[in-house]
């Protein structure tokens, strides 16, 4: 049975840092894409971050550069989410989804899905 979980998030004040992780079981992360999608309150869930499973090249959403940074660790079966100078804007639920096929801001292009992980920006 394949599970994706996410973890890291919390509450933390305008202008901080979290580290979000996504690991799974029953699935090696290191032979797909990964993405980073997040559903602010009352919005639609977006991607903005999404690792390849080939050469590893990253992209990411306007809003998300220069202030995000995803990354992998294969041995450890994981992909984590850097997040810095966060904003209030940034607050949601943020979802780690994997694809067998390539890095795509679509979410129906990725096949699992973790349960989501609440980030809040806030003073």
């Amino acid at each position: 049975q394949v599970q994706v979980v996410e973890s890291g998030g919390g509450l933390v004040q305008p202008g901080g840092s979290l580290k979000l992780s996504c690991t799974a079981s029953g699935l090696t992360l290191d032979y797909l894409a990964i993405g980073w999608f997040r559903q602010a309150p009352g919005k639609e869930r977006e991607g903005f971050a999404c690792i390849s499973d080939s050469d590893g090249s990253k992209l990411y959403e306007h809003f998300a550069k220069g202030r995000f940074t995803i990354s992998r660790d294969n041995a450890e079966n994981t992909v984590f989410l850097q997040m810095n100078s966060l904003r209030p804007e940034d607050t949601g639920i943020y979802y780690c989804a994997a694809a067998h096929v390539f890095c795509s801001g679509y979410d129906f292009e990725y096949q699992y899905w973790g349960q989501g992980a609440v980030v809040t920006v806030s003073s």
